[in-house]
């Protein structure tokens, strides 16, 4: 047992963009019942205490310097317990333009990390995976400011309320992933900018991030 945790420690090391991506994706499974409930709201302030760290984990493996990823991490964890366990709604805001702001940092990080290596691993693959997700949540951050400081920002099926965590969320990952698939429409100009910087992060990330390794997999297979 004791060698199985040994490696299962090292497989850790080696790969923590792996762990990043499972959490991100397990997420996705339980973000269904945290909108518009306060046990939900619980579940969801568990959920980003350990994702924060996992993304300062990540950018401590990557060159960049991990102080910025903390400055950003502390705060946003700090507010969303005050946010969320003691009932200050005022302070999410707030919260999300921090995570927002450590989630592009950090997916910043990875794409550095990917892009100055001129071989192709098994982390380089798992590290594109959670830039993606980490993009896709910073955007989503970023819209669910934009929603709080302006109201109707984003409309959809039924126009007089204001959107959901999971909808703003679904709004992002069909945005940066440039499916087009989904039934919430930009309204104000600061929310029609957002999405327009989200499809060109999703056009570049795809052009200049995938593709490299793409080709970079293919280059080692004919060597092989």
């Amino acid at each position: 047992m004791s060698g199985v945790s040994v490696s299962w420690r090292a497989s850790l090391r080696r790969h923590p963009s792996a762990l990043l991506l499972a959490a991100q994706l397990l997420s996705l499974l339980l973000y269904p019942w945290m909108d518009n409930t306060q046990e939900g709201r619980l579940l969801f302030g568990a959920v980003a205490l350990v994702v924060i760290p996992l993304a300062v984990w990540v950018v401590n493996r990557s060159p960049s310097s991990t102080w910025i990823a903390w400055l950003l991490a502390i705060p946003a964890i700090a507010l969303t317990i005050a946010g969320v366990l003691m009932g200050m709604p005022r302070l999410l805001p707030w919260s999300a333009s921090l995570e927002a702001l450590l989630y592009f940092y950090a997916a910043g990080s990875l794409i550095h990390y990917m892009l100055r290596d001129p071989h192709v691993t098994a982390d380089d693959l798992f590290a594109a995976g959670a830039t993606f997700t980490l993009l896709a949540w910073a955007f989503a951050y970023a819209y669910f400011v934009c929603q709080s400081w302006v109201p109707g920002s984003f409309t959809g099926l039924e126009p007089q309320r204001e959107r959901t965590w999971v909808e703003l969320l679904f709004l992002s990952f069909t945005n940066l992933s440039a499916t087009g698939a989904g039934d919430i429409i930009p309204v104000a100009a600061p929310a029609r900018v957002l999405v327009m910087l989200e499809q060109f992060a999703g056009v570049g990330y795809i052009a200049a991030v995938v593709s490299r390794l793409i080709g970079l997999t293919l280059v080692r297979g004919q060597r092989d």
